[in-house]
């Protein structure tokens, strides 16, 4: 079969399926296999594709087909710049996370050096594969601590960090929820993507994320928001008075957050949009402190 004939087979059958994104993923696969971007697969449509890539496709396919996601398939997924290792044992980063980090990293560099005689501290809350742990590292003058109650997902982002060159990142075998006043002190950033899917709902998520994610990424109690209220609680006593909280929230969360966080005596508090117009990212600064 040619790639032309190939990306085709491909697509309907994941269609069929009732994938709607496989065109997308057609060329992902093949991407993986030969090295040809999108555009390359299709200025070489008429070129053979190999009978060991032929089989290789076929056991792809006859997994997505039964809604294992794509990313665990091949072992990887994009953030960022990078390509990260993934699992079923950390949640498949999505590119709302990436506006996260991306928040993160512009905060970051406007006080990259704004601090006398100390690098920024910054950490990660349930850092799952490091994508954001990373994120963070990757500006200079940044110490990193990275936490998770999953020696599985952590085992994951060392192997991304020390795969991708962030060797100075600690990443910590710590429960948010076991966690005290004293834990960190003088936090200049605080990130996280927390569970925040109320635990009635998972049961109705996509095959992908309620079969394959991690139960531990997801559930965020009755009302999705168990780990916000802690992180309401103790991120002000771990941060410095001109620190900021970053967080991902779900949909039509972003009300009762502000409530939350106001009940629980912060200063500024606003929540920003995703890609697709969606409240999505909540920044929080302590009562002392002001947003830029």
């Amino acid at each position: 079969m040619t790639v032309r004939d190939t990306l085709s087979w491909i697509t309907q059958t994941l269609q069929s399926a009732g994938i709607e994104s496989g065109e997308i993923e057609a060329c992902w696969m093949l991407w993986q296999l030969t090295g040809s971007s999108p555009v390359q697969l299709r200025l070489r449509g008429d070129v053979l594709v190999s009978r060991e890539h032929r089989q290789q496709l076929e056991t792809w396919v006859q997994r997505r087909c039964q809604r294992e996601p794509l990313q665990h398939i091949l072992g990887t997924a994009p953030f960022l710049e990078w390509e990260i290792e993934v699992s079923g044992d950390v949640l498949v980063p999505r590119p709302e996370t990436e506006v996260l980090a991306l928040k993160a990293r512009d905060w970051l560099r406007q006080r990259a050096g704004g601090i006398a005689g100390r690098a920024l501290k910054a950490l990660d809350i349930g850092t799952g594969s490091g994508c954001l742990a990373m994120a963070l590292a990757g500006i200079p003058g940044v110490s990193v601590q990275a936490i998770d109650v999953s020696e599985a997902a952590l085992r994951i982002a060392r192997s991304n960090a020390a795969r991708l060159g962030f060797n100075d990142i600690d990443f910590l075998h710590r429960d948010l929820r076991s966690l005290g006043a004293t834990e960190f002190q003088n936090l200049d950033l605080i990130v996280s993507n927390p569970p925040y899917i109320p635990t009635d709902e998972i049961s109705r998520l996509d095959p992908e994320v309620r079969d394959h994610d991690p139960r531990l990424a997801l559930d965020g109690g009755a009302d999705g928001l168990e780990f916000y209220r802690i992180l309401a609680k103790l991120g002000q006593q771990w941060l410095s008075a001109s620190g900021c909280l970053l967080l991902e929230f779900g949909d039509g969360q972003a009300p009762a957050l502000i409530r939350l966080f106001t009940e629980e005596g912060w200063g500024e508090i606003s929540a920003e949009k995703d890609l697709s117009e969606r409240e999505r990212i909540l920044i929080v600064y302590p009562s002392a402190a002001r947003a830029i």
